[in-house]
């Protein structure tokens, strides 16, 4: 315990402490000074000296920011403020720039309060693959919470069906092909809307909330609520076979029978473009997410790239000899998988379009799902294989295989969580895969626990930032770039105009007798004297300008020795 010297101590308790009267009157000082209280002397029971109370910091300034997470969660380079003209543009650049780089700095720091991480399966000392290891003996290991998001459907009466997740991958929607189409919350298992289309259902797509869902039957393409009221029927987009939604730009994709290529602004109900490829039908198409450009595969081996800007396709290339059977992009956009008939599976770099991988399997890959962790899921008959970081080197045994009852159709990856979904002939299975799912979520992003009033404030936030469809490109650094022939085309048609200065005259009327005239009136009859004569001067000007072009432009004739010199 501690005290403070006050104006109430005596003599005497100096003495029992052995404290000299000069320290009084410095701790008399400093107590006026602090309105009664002294903070920086004390003495300790017992002691016979004084000491100090330190108030410098042993580690003064913010906690510097490890130079790899600020590189991580950088914006690309920096703007050159230099070449920027104005000085106000200059200073404004600069705030904006300080603005940019605190972001990153906070980024970086809030790094520390995500304290999940993905975890992976791994064999034991016996050379256990991961490939072996069962889903039954994955639940018995897991919390019952994380077992008991593994299960199944058994709907054999409607299947095949096709199905699809959130973005936040709290809500499923799947559809049969023979019209049942039911959406839920696939954790809790509670249903919101149940319906039949008493017709064929041949894909299904959330749009930018869980209140909305599209879904491609047999002749038209509709659009329902969560309650299963239909909203809409899209009658321009008929026979459609795959389906694809741009969450950013809020069009939703379709691709038909007949080759059609549809994009619709749900946000006003408008077909943007419809674009006849001439390829044929139309059944494999997956959508790259970092640019929103549309991947197709085709039935000679060719794989094709669209925008809704282009009529023709923004890339093309042959990826095999045999038909595309499906292809997927992972989460960066930079890979792409395909796989064809013929059993092969090729990983390529789209930003080169160079093969990086080519691997054999056991049938060719009817479809194929790209992770948030880079894990790659395909599936041949009725047979799952996921295969882990398939883009950075050549792997030689699965991370996990599974099956199910009957032909698997489709398949898809929960977003931030360890779940896979497949849609097969006899139902719906839902599977676990550690280390495949997110597991720190963006909650301004996609926010898996978000209640009705920040969903509204989510989808208004949307609206406004909606990026226009003709922003769509395969190189999203072009945006930002300077178009250089463009440019240039536009300096040289502006140099070919004849720019002539006008001339300075100089003319000050003569002075005249009082209250003959007036400084308005002077002013007057010397502006309109310098127009006259600057516009007979610039006429003469320009027909100067032009006699020299016309000489410059005109050559002298050639002159031959032979005739026939001139086909030389």
């Amino acid at each position: 315990m501690g005290r403070y010297f006050t104006e109430s101590d005596t003599k005497e308790k100096m003495e029992i402490f052995n404290v000299k009267p000069s320290e009084i009157s410095k701790a008399k000082s400093l107590s006026n000074k602090n309105k009664g209280r002294v903070k920086a002397i004390k003495y300790t029971k017992g002691a016979n000296f004084i000491k100090k109370r330190k108030s410098s910091d042993p580690f003064p300034g913010r906690k510097p920011v490890d130079p790899a997470k600020v590189e991580e969660h950088a914006r690309g380079d920096k703007v050159e403020v230099k070449k920027i003209k104005t000085k106000f543009k200059q200073r404004e650049q600069q705030r904006r720039e300080q603005h940019i780089q605190f972001a990153v700095e906070q980024s970086a720091r809030a790094e520390i309060l995500l304290a999940e991480e993905a975890g992976f399966l791994q064999g034991d000392e016996d050379q256990e693959f991961t490939g072996q290891i069962s889903q039954a003996e994955i639940k018995r290991a897991v919390d019952e919470e994380s077992a008991a998001k593994s299960f199944d459907l058994n709907l054999p009466q409607f299947g095949p069906y096709k199905m699809a997740y959130t973005r936040n991958g709290k809500y499923l929607l799947i559809g049969g092909r023979r019209g049942h189409i039911a959406a839920f919350d696939w954790n809790s298992k509670s249903l919101m809307c149940e319906i039949n289309a008493m017709e064929s259902v041949h894909a299904v797509r959330w749009l930018h909330t869980e209140n909305l869902f599209a879904v491609a039957q047999k002749k038209w393409t509709y659009v329902y609520d969560n309650q299963g009221i239909e909203i809409h029927c899209i009658k321009k987009m008929n026979n459609v076979t795959h389906l694809e939604y741009l969450p950013y730009h809020f069009l939703l994709a379709g691709a038909n029978d007949t080759g059609n290529l549809f994009w619709l602004d749900v946000s006003v109900g408008k077909i943007v473009k419809d674009t006849y490829t001439r390829m044929g039908r139309l059944d494999v198409m997956c959508q790259n997410p970092s640019n929103a450009a549309l991947v197709l595969g085709h039935s000679k081996g060719t794989v094709t790239m669209w925008t809704p800007n282009m009529q023709e396709p923004a890339a093309k290339m042959l990826a095999h000899r045999q038909p595309v059977r499906s292809v997927a992009v992972d989460r960066s956009g930079n890979y792409l998988a395909t796989s064809a008939t013929d059993k092969t599976l090729k990983i390529w770099d789209i930003r080169a379009f160079k093969c990086l991988q080519e691997y054999r399997i056991g049938s060719g890959a009817a479809s194929m799902k790209f992770s948030q962790k880079n894990l790659l899921a395909i599936t041949f008959g009725n047979q799952v294989e996921v295969f882990q970081n398939p883009t950075q080197g050549n792997i030689m045994y699965p991370y996990l295989k599974h099956k199910v009852f009957k032909t698997v159709s489709e398949l898809d990856f929960c977003p931030y969580e360890d779940v896979l979904g497949i849609g097969h002939g006899s139902g719906f299975s839902s599977i676990l895969v550690p280390g495949s799912g997110e597991p720190n979520f963006d909650a301004l992003e996609a926010n898996p626990y978000q209640t009705v009033k920040q969903r509204k404030e989510a989808e208004v936030k949307m609206l406004l930032d909606k990026i226009p469809s003709e922003l769509i490109t395969l190189d999203g650094d072009s945006l930002t770039g300077v178009d250089v022939p463009t440019l240039q085309e536009t300096i040289e048609e502006r140099n070919k105009k004849i720019f002539v200065k006008p001339s300075n005259i100089e003319f000050d009327p003569r002075h005249k007798m009082k209250g003959k005239g007036g400084s308005a009136k002077r002013h007057l009859i010397r502006k309109t004297v310098i127009a006259d004569a600057r516009r007979s001067n610039l006429k003469a000007d320009l027909e100067a300008r032009e006699d020299h072009r016309e000489g410059l432009s005109k050559k002298p004739a050639p002159v031959y020795k032979n005739v026939l010199d001139r086909f030389r």
